[in-house]
C-alpha cells in the first residue's frame, strides 16, 4: 500500500469519532475550493499544495463525486514541467486522488512518464531526494517521503531504493530520531554530527523505510514517544515549547506503523485536538495558531483517524 492510501486509509475513520460534526468539515473543505477547481492557500489563492490535501479530506470524508471538479485545475500545470520538487509531487498525487475517487480521469499518458522522468532529477548524489536537484549531496527526510510518495502514486517502482533507504541512515540523529537534513560541518574532516532529531522529519523516515520494508529499530518509537506532552499532543522536537496538530498526527502514524501501543494516551490526545477544533469544521494547528487551512484539516482527520475506536 503506497504511503497515500495507507495514511488515506486511517483519515476515512475520523468521521466516526467526529459525529454530525462530519459535515462542518466537508462545508468548509468545499468552502475553500475556488472556482477554478483548485483550493485555497493561506492567502485565498489557489494553489498546487493546498489542493491535494483538499482532496484527500474529500476522498476521507467519503465525498468522491466533488472531485472531479479540481481535474481542470491540474491538467493547467501539464506534465509539471515548470514545477518545483514539492509542487510536482503535489501533482502527482492530485492525479492520483482523482484516479482513486474517478473511473477514467483524462490524463495523457506521456504526462505519467514525464513526471517520472522530472522526478528523477531530484535524486542527491547519496540517492535520496532533495528539492535543490541532482545537485545536491544529501537527500532530506521530506524530499524522501515526497518522492518515495509521488513515484507510489504514479505507479512506478522506486529506482535505487537500497540506496534511497542508506541515504536515510545519514540523517539520524544521536538522540535516535531523525533530522531532515545532513549538513557537512567545516573542520569535521567532511563529517557531520546530529545531536537532535524532529518529529516529523523522525516519521517520514519511518514511513518510508517501513514502507520499503526496510527495518526501524524499536528506539525510533521510544525517541517518539519521548515527543509526547503532556498536554496530549506532541512536539516538533524535544525542545519545542508548545505541541501542535502536525506533529501530533505523525507521530501517531508512525507510532501506529511501528505497532507501538498508545491507547493510555488517547483520551488526553483527543482532548488536546477537541482544543484546536473550531465549530466551522477544521482545526487550529497550535494554540497560537488563528488560520484556518485544507493542510490543517487534513491532519486533523489523520490524528482522529488513529485515535477512533
Amino acid at each position: 500500500m503506497s504511503l497515500r492510501l495507507e495514511m488515506l486509509q486511517v483519515a476515512r475513520l475520523a468521521p466516526k469519532t467526529l459525529g454530525d460534526a462530519a459535515n462542518s468539515v466537508r462545508s468548509f473543505v468545499l468552502s475553500q475550493r475556488n472556482a477554478d477547481g483548485g483550493f485555497c492557500d493561506r492567502t485565498g489563492r489557489s494553489d498546487l499544495y493546498y489542493t491535494v490535501f483538499g482532496l484527500d479530506c474529500l476522498l476521507a470524508l467519503q465525498a468522491d463525486e466533488e472531485l472531479h471538479v479540481s481535474q481542470e485545475f491540474l491538467e493547467s500545470f501539464g506534465a509539471g514541467e515548470r514545477l518545483d520538487f514539492v509542487h510536482l509531487c503535489c501533482l502527482a498525487r492530485g492525479w492520483a486522488s482523482l484516479r482513486h475517487a474517478c473511473r477514467n480521469p483524462k490524463i495523457a499518458e506521456s504526462t505519467d512518464a514525464n513526471l517520472r522522468a522530472r522526478l528523477g532529477f531530484f535524486r542527491a548524489k547519496d540517492g535520496g531526494f532533495h528539492p535543490s536537484g541532482s545537485a545536491a549531496e544529501f537527500g532530506t527526510a521530506y524530499g524522501a517521503f515526497l518522492g518515495t510518495g509521488a513515484l507510489q502514486d504514479l505507479k512506478s517502482e522506486i529506482p535505487d531504493s537500497a540506496r534511497l533507504t542508506a541515504s536515510l541512515g545519514l540523517l539520524r540523529a544521536e538522540d535516535g530520531g531523525w533530522a531532515n537534513e545532513r549538513i557537512v560541518v567545516a573542520g569535521m574532516g567532511g563529517g557531520s554530527r546530529i545531536l537532535s532529531g524532529a518529529t516529523n522529519s523522525t516519521a517520514a523516515v519511518v514511513a518510508v523505510l517501513r514502507n520499503l520494508r526496510h527495518p526501524v529499530d524499536a528506539a525510533a518509537g521510544r525517541w517518539l514517544l519521548s515527543c509526547y506532552h503532556n498536554s496530549g499532543g506532541f512536539l516538533a522536537m524535544p525542545q519545542a515549547p508548545l505541541p501542535d496538530l502536525l506533529s501530533t498526527a505523525t507521530a501517531l502514524h508512525a507510532l501506529s506503523g511501528l505497532q507501538v501501543p498508545f491507547d493510555g494516551l488517547r483520551d488526553r490526545a483527543l482532548d488536546f485536538i477537541d482544543s484546536l477544533w473550531v465549530n466551522t469544521g477544521s482545526f487550529h494547528a497550535h494554540w497560537a495558531e488563528d488560520m484556518l487551512d485544507v493542510e490543517y484539516t487534513y491532519y486533523g482527520l489523520l490524528a482522529l483517524g488513529h485515535l477512533a475506536e
